[in-house]
């Protein structure tokens, strides 16, 4: 696939995730794909395939009307796919969730094999987790 090309899939996923169109959030991965989100938080870790499909569904329990991201730039070389962002939504919790994003997807025939999720775990820890952290 060209760099275009996989500017166009990311793109495409992110207005998925718009969308919360939840199928096509999980089509997006190819069957080796996974998600990483950095840090030490509850949702912390690399998921795969299986489980991006188990809980995709989730994040928009967690945000009944819906959450936005805005890409603010995007870089791109061979595979990968780097982009700058911004995400803003309203938990279910009744809390405003705001976050700063640096996404690296690597991309295999249009689809992702690995999307890597660096952000402000702080924000991730007070809001969707609600203050809960990880056992020591």
């Amino acid at each position: 696939m060209s760099v275009e090309q996989n500017i166009a899939a990311v793109e495409a996923f992110i207005a998925a995730m718009n969308a919360g169109d939840v199928p096509a959030i999980v089509d997006a991965y190819a069957p080796d794909g996974s998600v990483t989100t950095m840090g030490n938080t509850l949702i912390s870790g690399t998921f795969d395939k299986a489980a991006i499909t188990m809980a995709a569904g989730r994040i928009f329990e967690a945000f009944p009307s819906g959450i936005r991201f805005t890409v603010h730039a995007i870089t791109a070389q061979d595979d990968r796919v780097a982009v700058e962002a911004s995400s803003q939504g309203m938990h279910v919790s009744g809390r405003e969730y705001r976050n700063q994003y640096h996404f690296l997807a690597r991309l295999r025939d249009g689809k992702i094999v690995s999307w890597k999720e660096y952000c402000d775990t702080e924000a991730i820890t007070e809001v969707l987790c609600g203050g809960q952290r990880p056992a020591a």
